[in-house]
């Protein structure tokens, strides 16, 4: 005689220990973030911490760089040391928030921050959403090309003629490339690290930059070069400032322009020299203590001592961001698996007798089907802009971003589950409704007894590939600062300029989550599967067990 199969008691009383897991995370979630500074003591501002020498990111506080809020990291850079001036001139503490170019607006309006200092400029168009400070950085336009290529001698505009140019998404820069004939305008890019890495792959023959990010990117990398041009960009006043951001009618406006005036023209040239000497450009040569060799530092090839140095230095941050990662999958998962399982049992409720049940029935099957069509009709990364940022403009919610990451996957995949657990229920035979209903089981009976333990075992797979693709879909939520994989891999990457070495580091860790995952989970279906020939035991203790679940619900 081989093995018993696995009962559905046995499955039962796992998927109960897996829903107390869920509850202990759940309240260690609830309580991440701790008690922190009063928000009238602070102040909170946005950037990108990847726009050097305006800011960037690095691994320590050198050189007055400031910790990124929820990070392990800090801010360095021209926009930091001002808005420092700025928090010490409020008497408050700066606290610095990294967020990706789109997101420092809707941040802004809906009270994440409670300003934007990021090289950005106030243009009418950005007006009617915020207003600004005065002016406290001005700077002329470049472009930023690849050394020896066919146009780094280029000295007008007519001399990039027949070349792919592109800029920075939602930014003057991109407008002016119709100012240079003959080019072919690419389309707009994110952030400065995709320009970059689009240049040195060829990509792109170049993109519109400002001068200080130009002479960053020339230092940065020997294969990129500054063209200044001799006939050059017609730009408005407003386009070349740099001023803060500010909520409209915002009681800061005052005091913090009042404190730019402060600051003089020789200082703020001396901030900014500072800046340019210590963004993190690495020097020509570097010997590797680890392996021994010497890394050219502004070699522009794949390197493999450049992974090792990278992973060396950098591995606590990695490992940081496949945490996060793994826990909003995981948690994510789990919960909307849960709500799969509740909708699923909802949309298979037999049409009841009454009418008054029949109407109530067919109005939440209709609100359930709104649900399901909206979070599978839309992006996750749209749905993470709405709800983060929707919820404290509409309803003044200040979610914790971790909270908030987990509320969006969770929900997401429960639009997905509950298709494939209605889907589950429907393949169970009909007999098994059927005996059940016979000896006296209600519908939520069946479903909890009879039919959920078999489905699950069914939906395991779809579940399975339901985690892996979360794993992976975390990525997108770097859009409200989620400290994940992907995001943390941007700030390596801001510190090195090493993008494909960075980003190939963060490849190998997410095939290494998703491979794990997988094989975890064909291990579990296999033990539940049992051996191929094993004997099932039904005998009258598993039905005498079911018919004592039934009495005691009933009484």
């Amino acid at each position: 005689m081989g093995k018993k199969k696995e009962g559905v008691f046995d499955v039962r009383k796992k998927i109960g220990y897996l829903f107390s897991m869920f509850a202990v995370i759940v309240v260690l979630i609830s309580g991440c973030g701790g008690a922190g500074d009063s928000k009238d003591d602070t102040f909170v501002v946005g950037m990108e911490a990847g726009y050097a020498p305006f800011n960037w990111t690095q691994s320590t506080d050198a050189n007055g760089a400031v910790k990124i809020d929820g990070s392990a990291d800090y801010a360095g850079g021209y926009d930091v040391a001002l808005a420092q001036k700025v928090a010490d001139g409020l008497g408050k503490k700066l606290v610095i928030v990294k967020t990706e170019w789109d997101g420092l607006i809707p941040a802004l309006t809906s009270g994440k921050i409670d300003a934007v200092m990021a090289g950005m400029s106030p243009t009418d168009e950005r007006r009617q959403s915020i207003d600004f400070s005065e002016n406290y950085y001005k700077s002329h336009l470049v472009l930023v090309v690849k050394k020896g290529g066919a146009y780094d001698q280029a000295t007008s505009l007519q001399d990039f003629s027949g070349a792919k140019i592109t800029a920075q998404l939602n930014t003057f820069h991109y407008s002016v490339i119709d100012q240079m004939p003959g080019v072919v305008k690419e389309t707009a890019m994110d952030n400065f690290s995709s320009m970059r890495v689009a240049l040195q792959s060829g990509v792109i023959d170049g993109y519109i930059s400002e001068l200080p990010e130009g002479i960053t990117a020339e230092a940065a990398n020997n294969s990129f070069k500054m063209i200044e041009l001799e006939d050059g960009f017609q730009t408005a006043e407003e386009d070349t400032d740099t001023a803060v951001g500010l909520v409209k009618n915002s009681a800061l406006k005052a005091d913090v322009n009042q404190i730019l005036a402060e600051i003089s023209e020789e200082e703020r040239a001396d901030l900014m020299e500072a800046a340019i000497k210590n963004q993190p450009a690495e020097t020509d040569t570097e010997d590797d203590a680890d392996s021994g060799t010497v890394i050219d530092a502004k070699d522009s090839s794949l390197s493999f001592a450049w992974i090792v140095k990278i992973v060396s230095e950098n591995g606590p941050m990695f490992l940081r961001g496949a945490g996060v990662t793994l826990l909003i999958a995981l948690v994510g998962t789990i919960i909307g698996t849960l709500i799969g399982l509740l909708i699923g049992v909802i949309r298979t409720i037999p049409k009841p007798d009454s009418k008054v049940k029949r109407t109530l029935l067919k109005i939440i099957n209709s609100l359930l089907s709104i649900y399901i069509e909206i979070f599978r009709g839309t992006p996750m990364i749209v749905q993470a802009m709405v709800i983060y940022y929707g919820s404290a403009l509409a309803f003044g919610v200040d979610m914790n971003r971790l909270f908030a990451a987990i509320f969006i996957v969770s929900i997401n995949t429960g639009a997905y589950m509950s298709e494939i657990v209605r889907g589950g229920i429907l393949s169970i035979d009909k007999g098994q409704f059927e005996a059940a209903h016979a000896i006296g089981m209600n519908h939520l009976q069946t479903m909890k007894n009879v039919v959920l333990p078999q489905v699950m075992r069914n939906i395991l797979p779809a579940t399975g590939n339901e985690f892996v693709i979360n794993i992976k879909d975390t990525s997108v939520l770097n859009v409200i600062s989620v400290t994940e994989l992907y995001f943390q891999t941007k700030s390596v990457a801001g510190n090195n300029f090493r993008y494909f070495e960075s980003f190939f580091v963060a490849c190998v860790i997410y095939f290494i989550m998703t491979f794990t995952v997988t094989r975890i989970l064909r291990a579990i279906e296999k033990r539940l599967d049992g051996p191929e020939n094993y004997v099932v035991i039904q005998n009258q203790m598993q039905v005498q067990a079911v018919e004592n679940t039934v009495k005691r619900e009933e009484d």
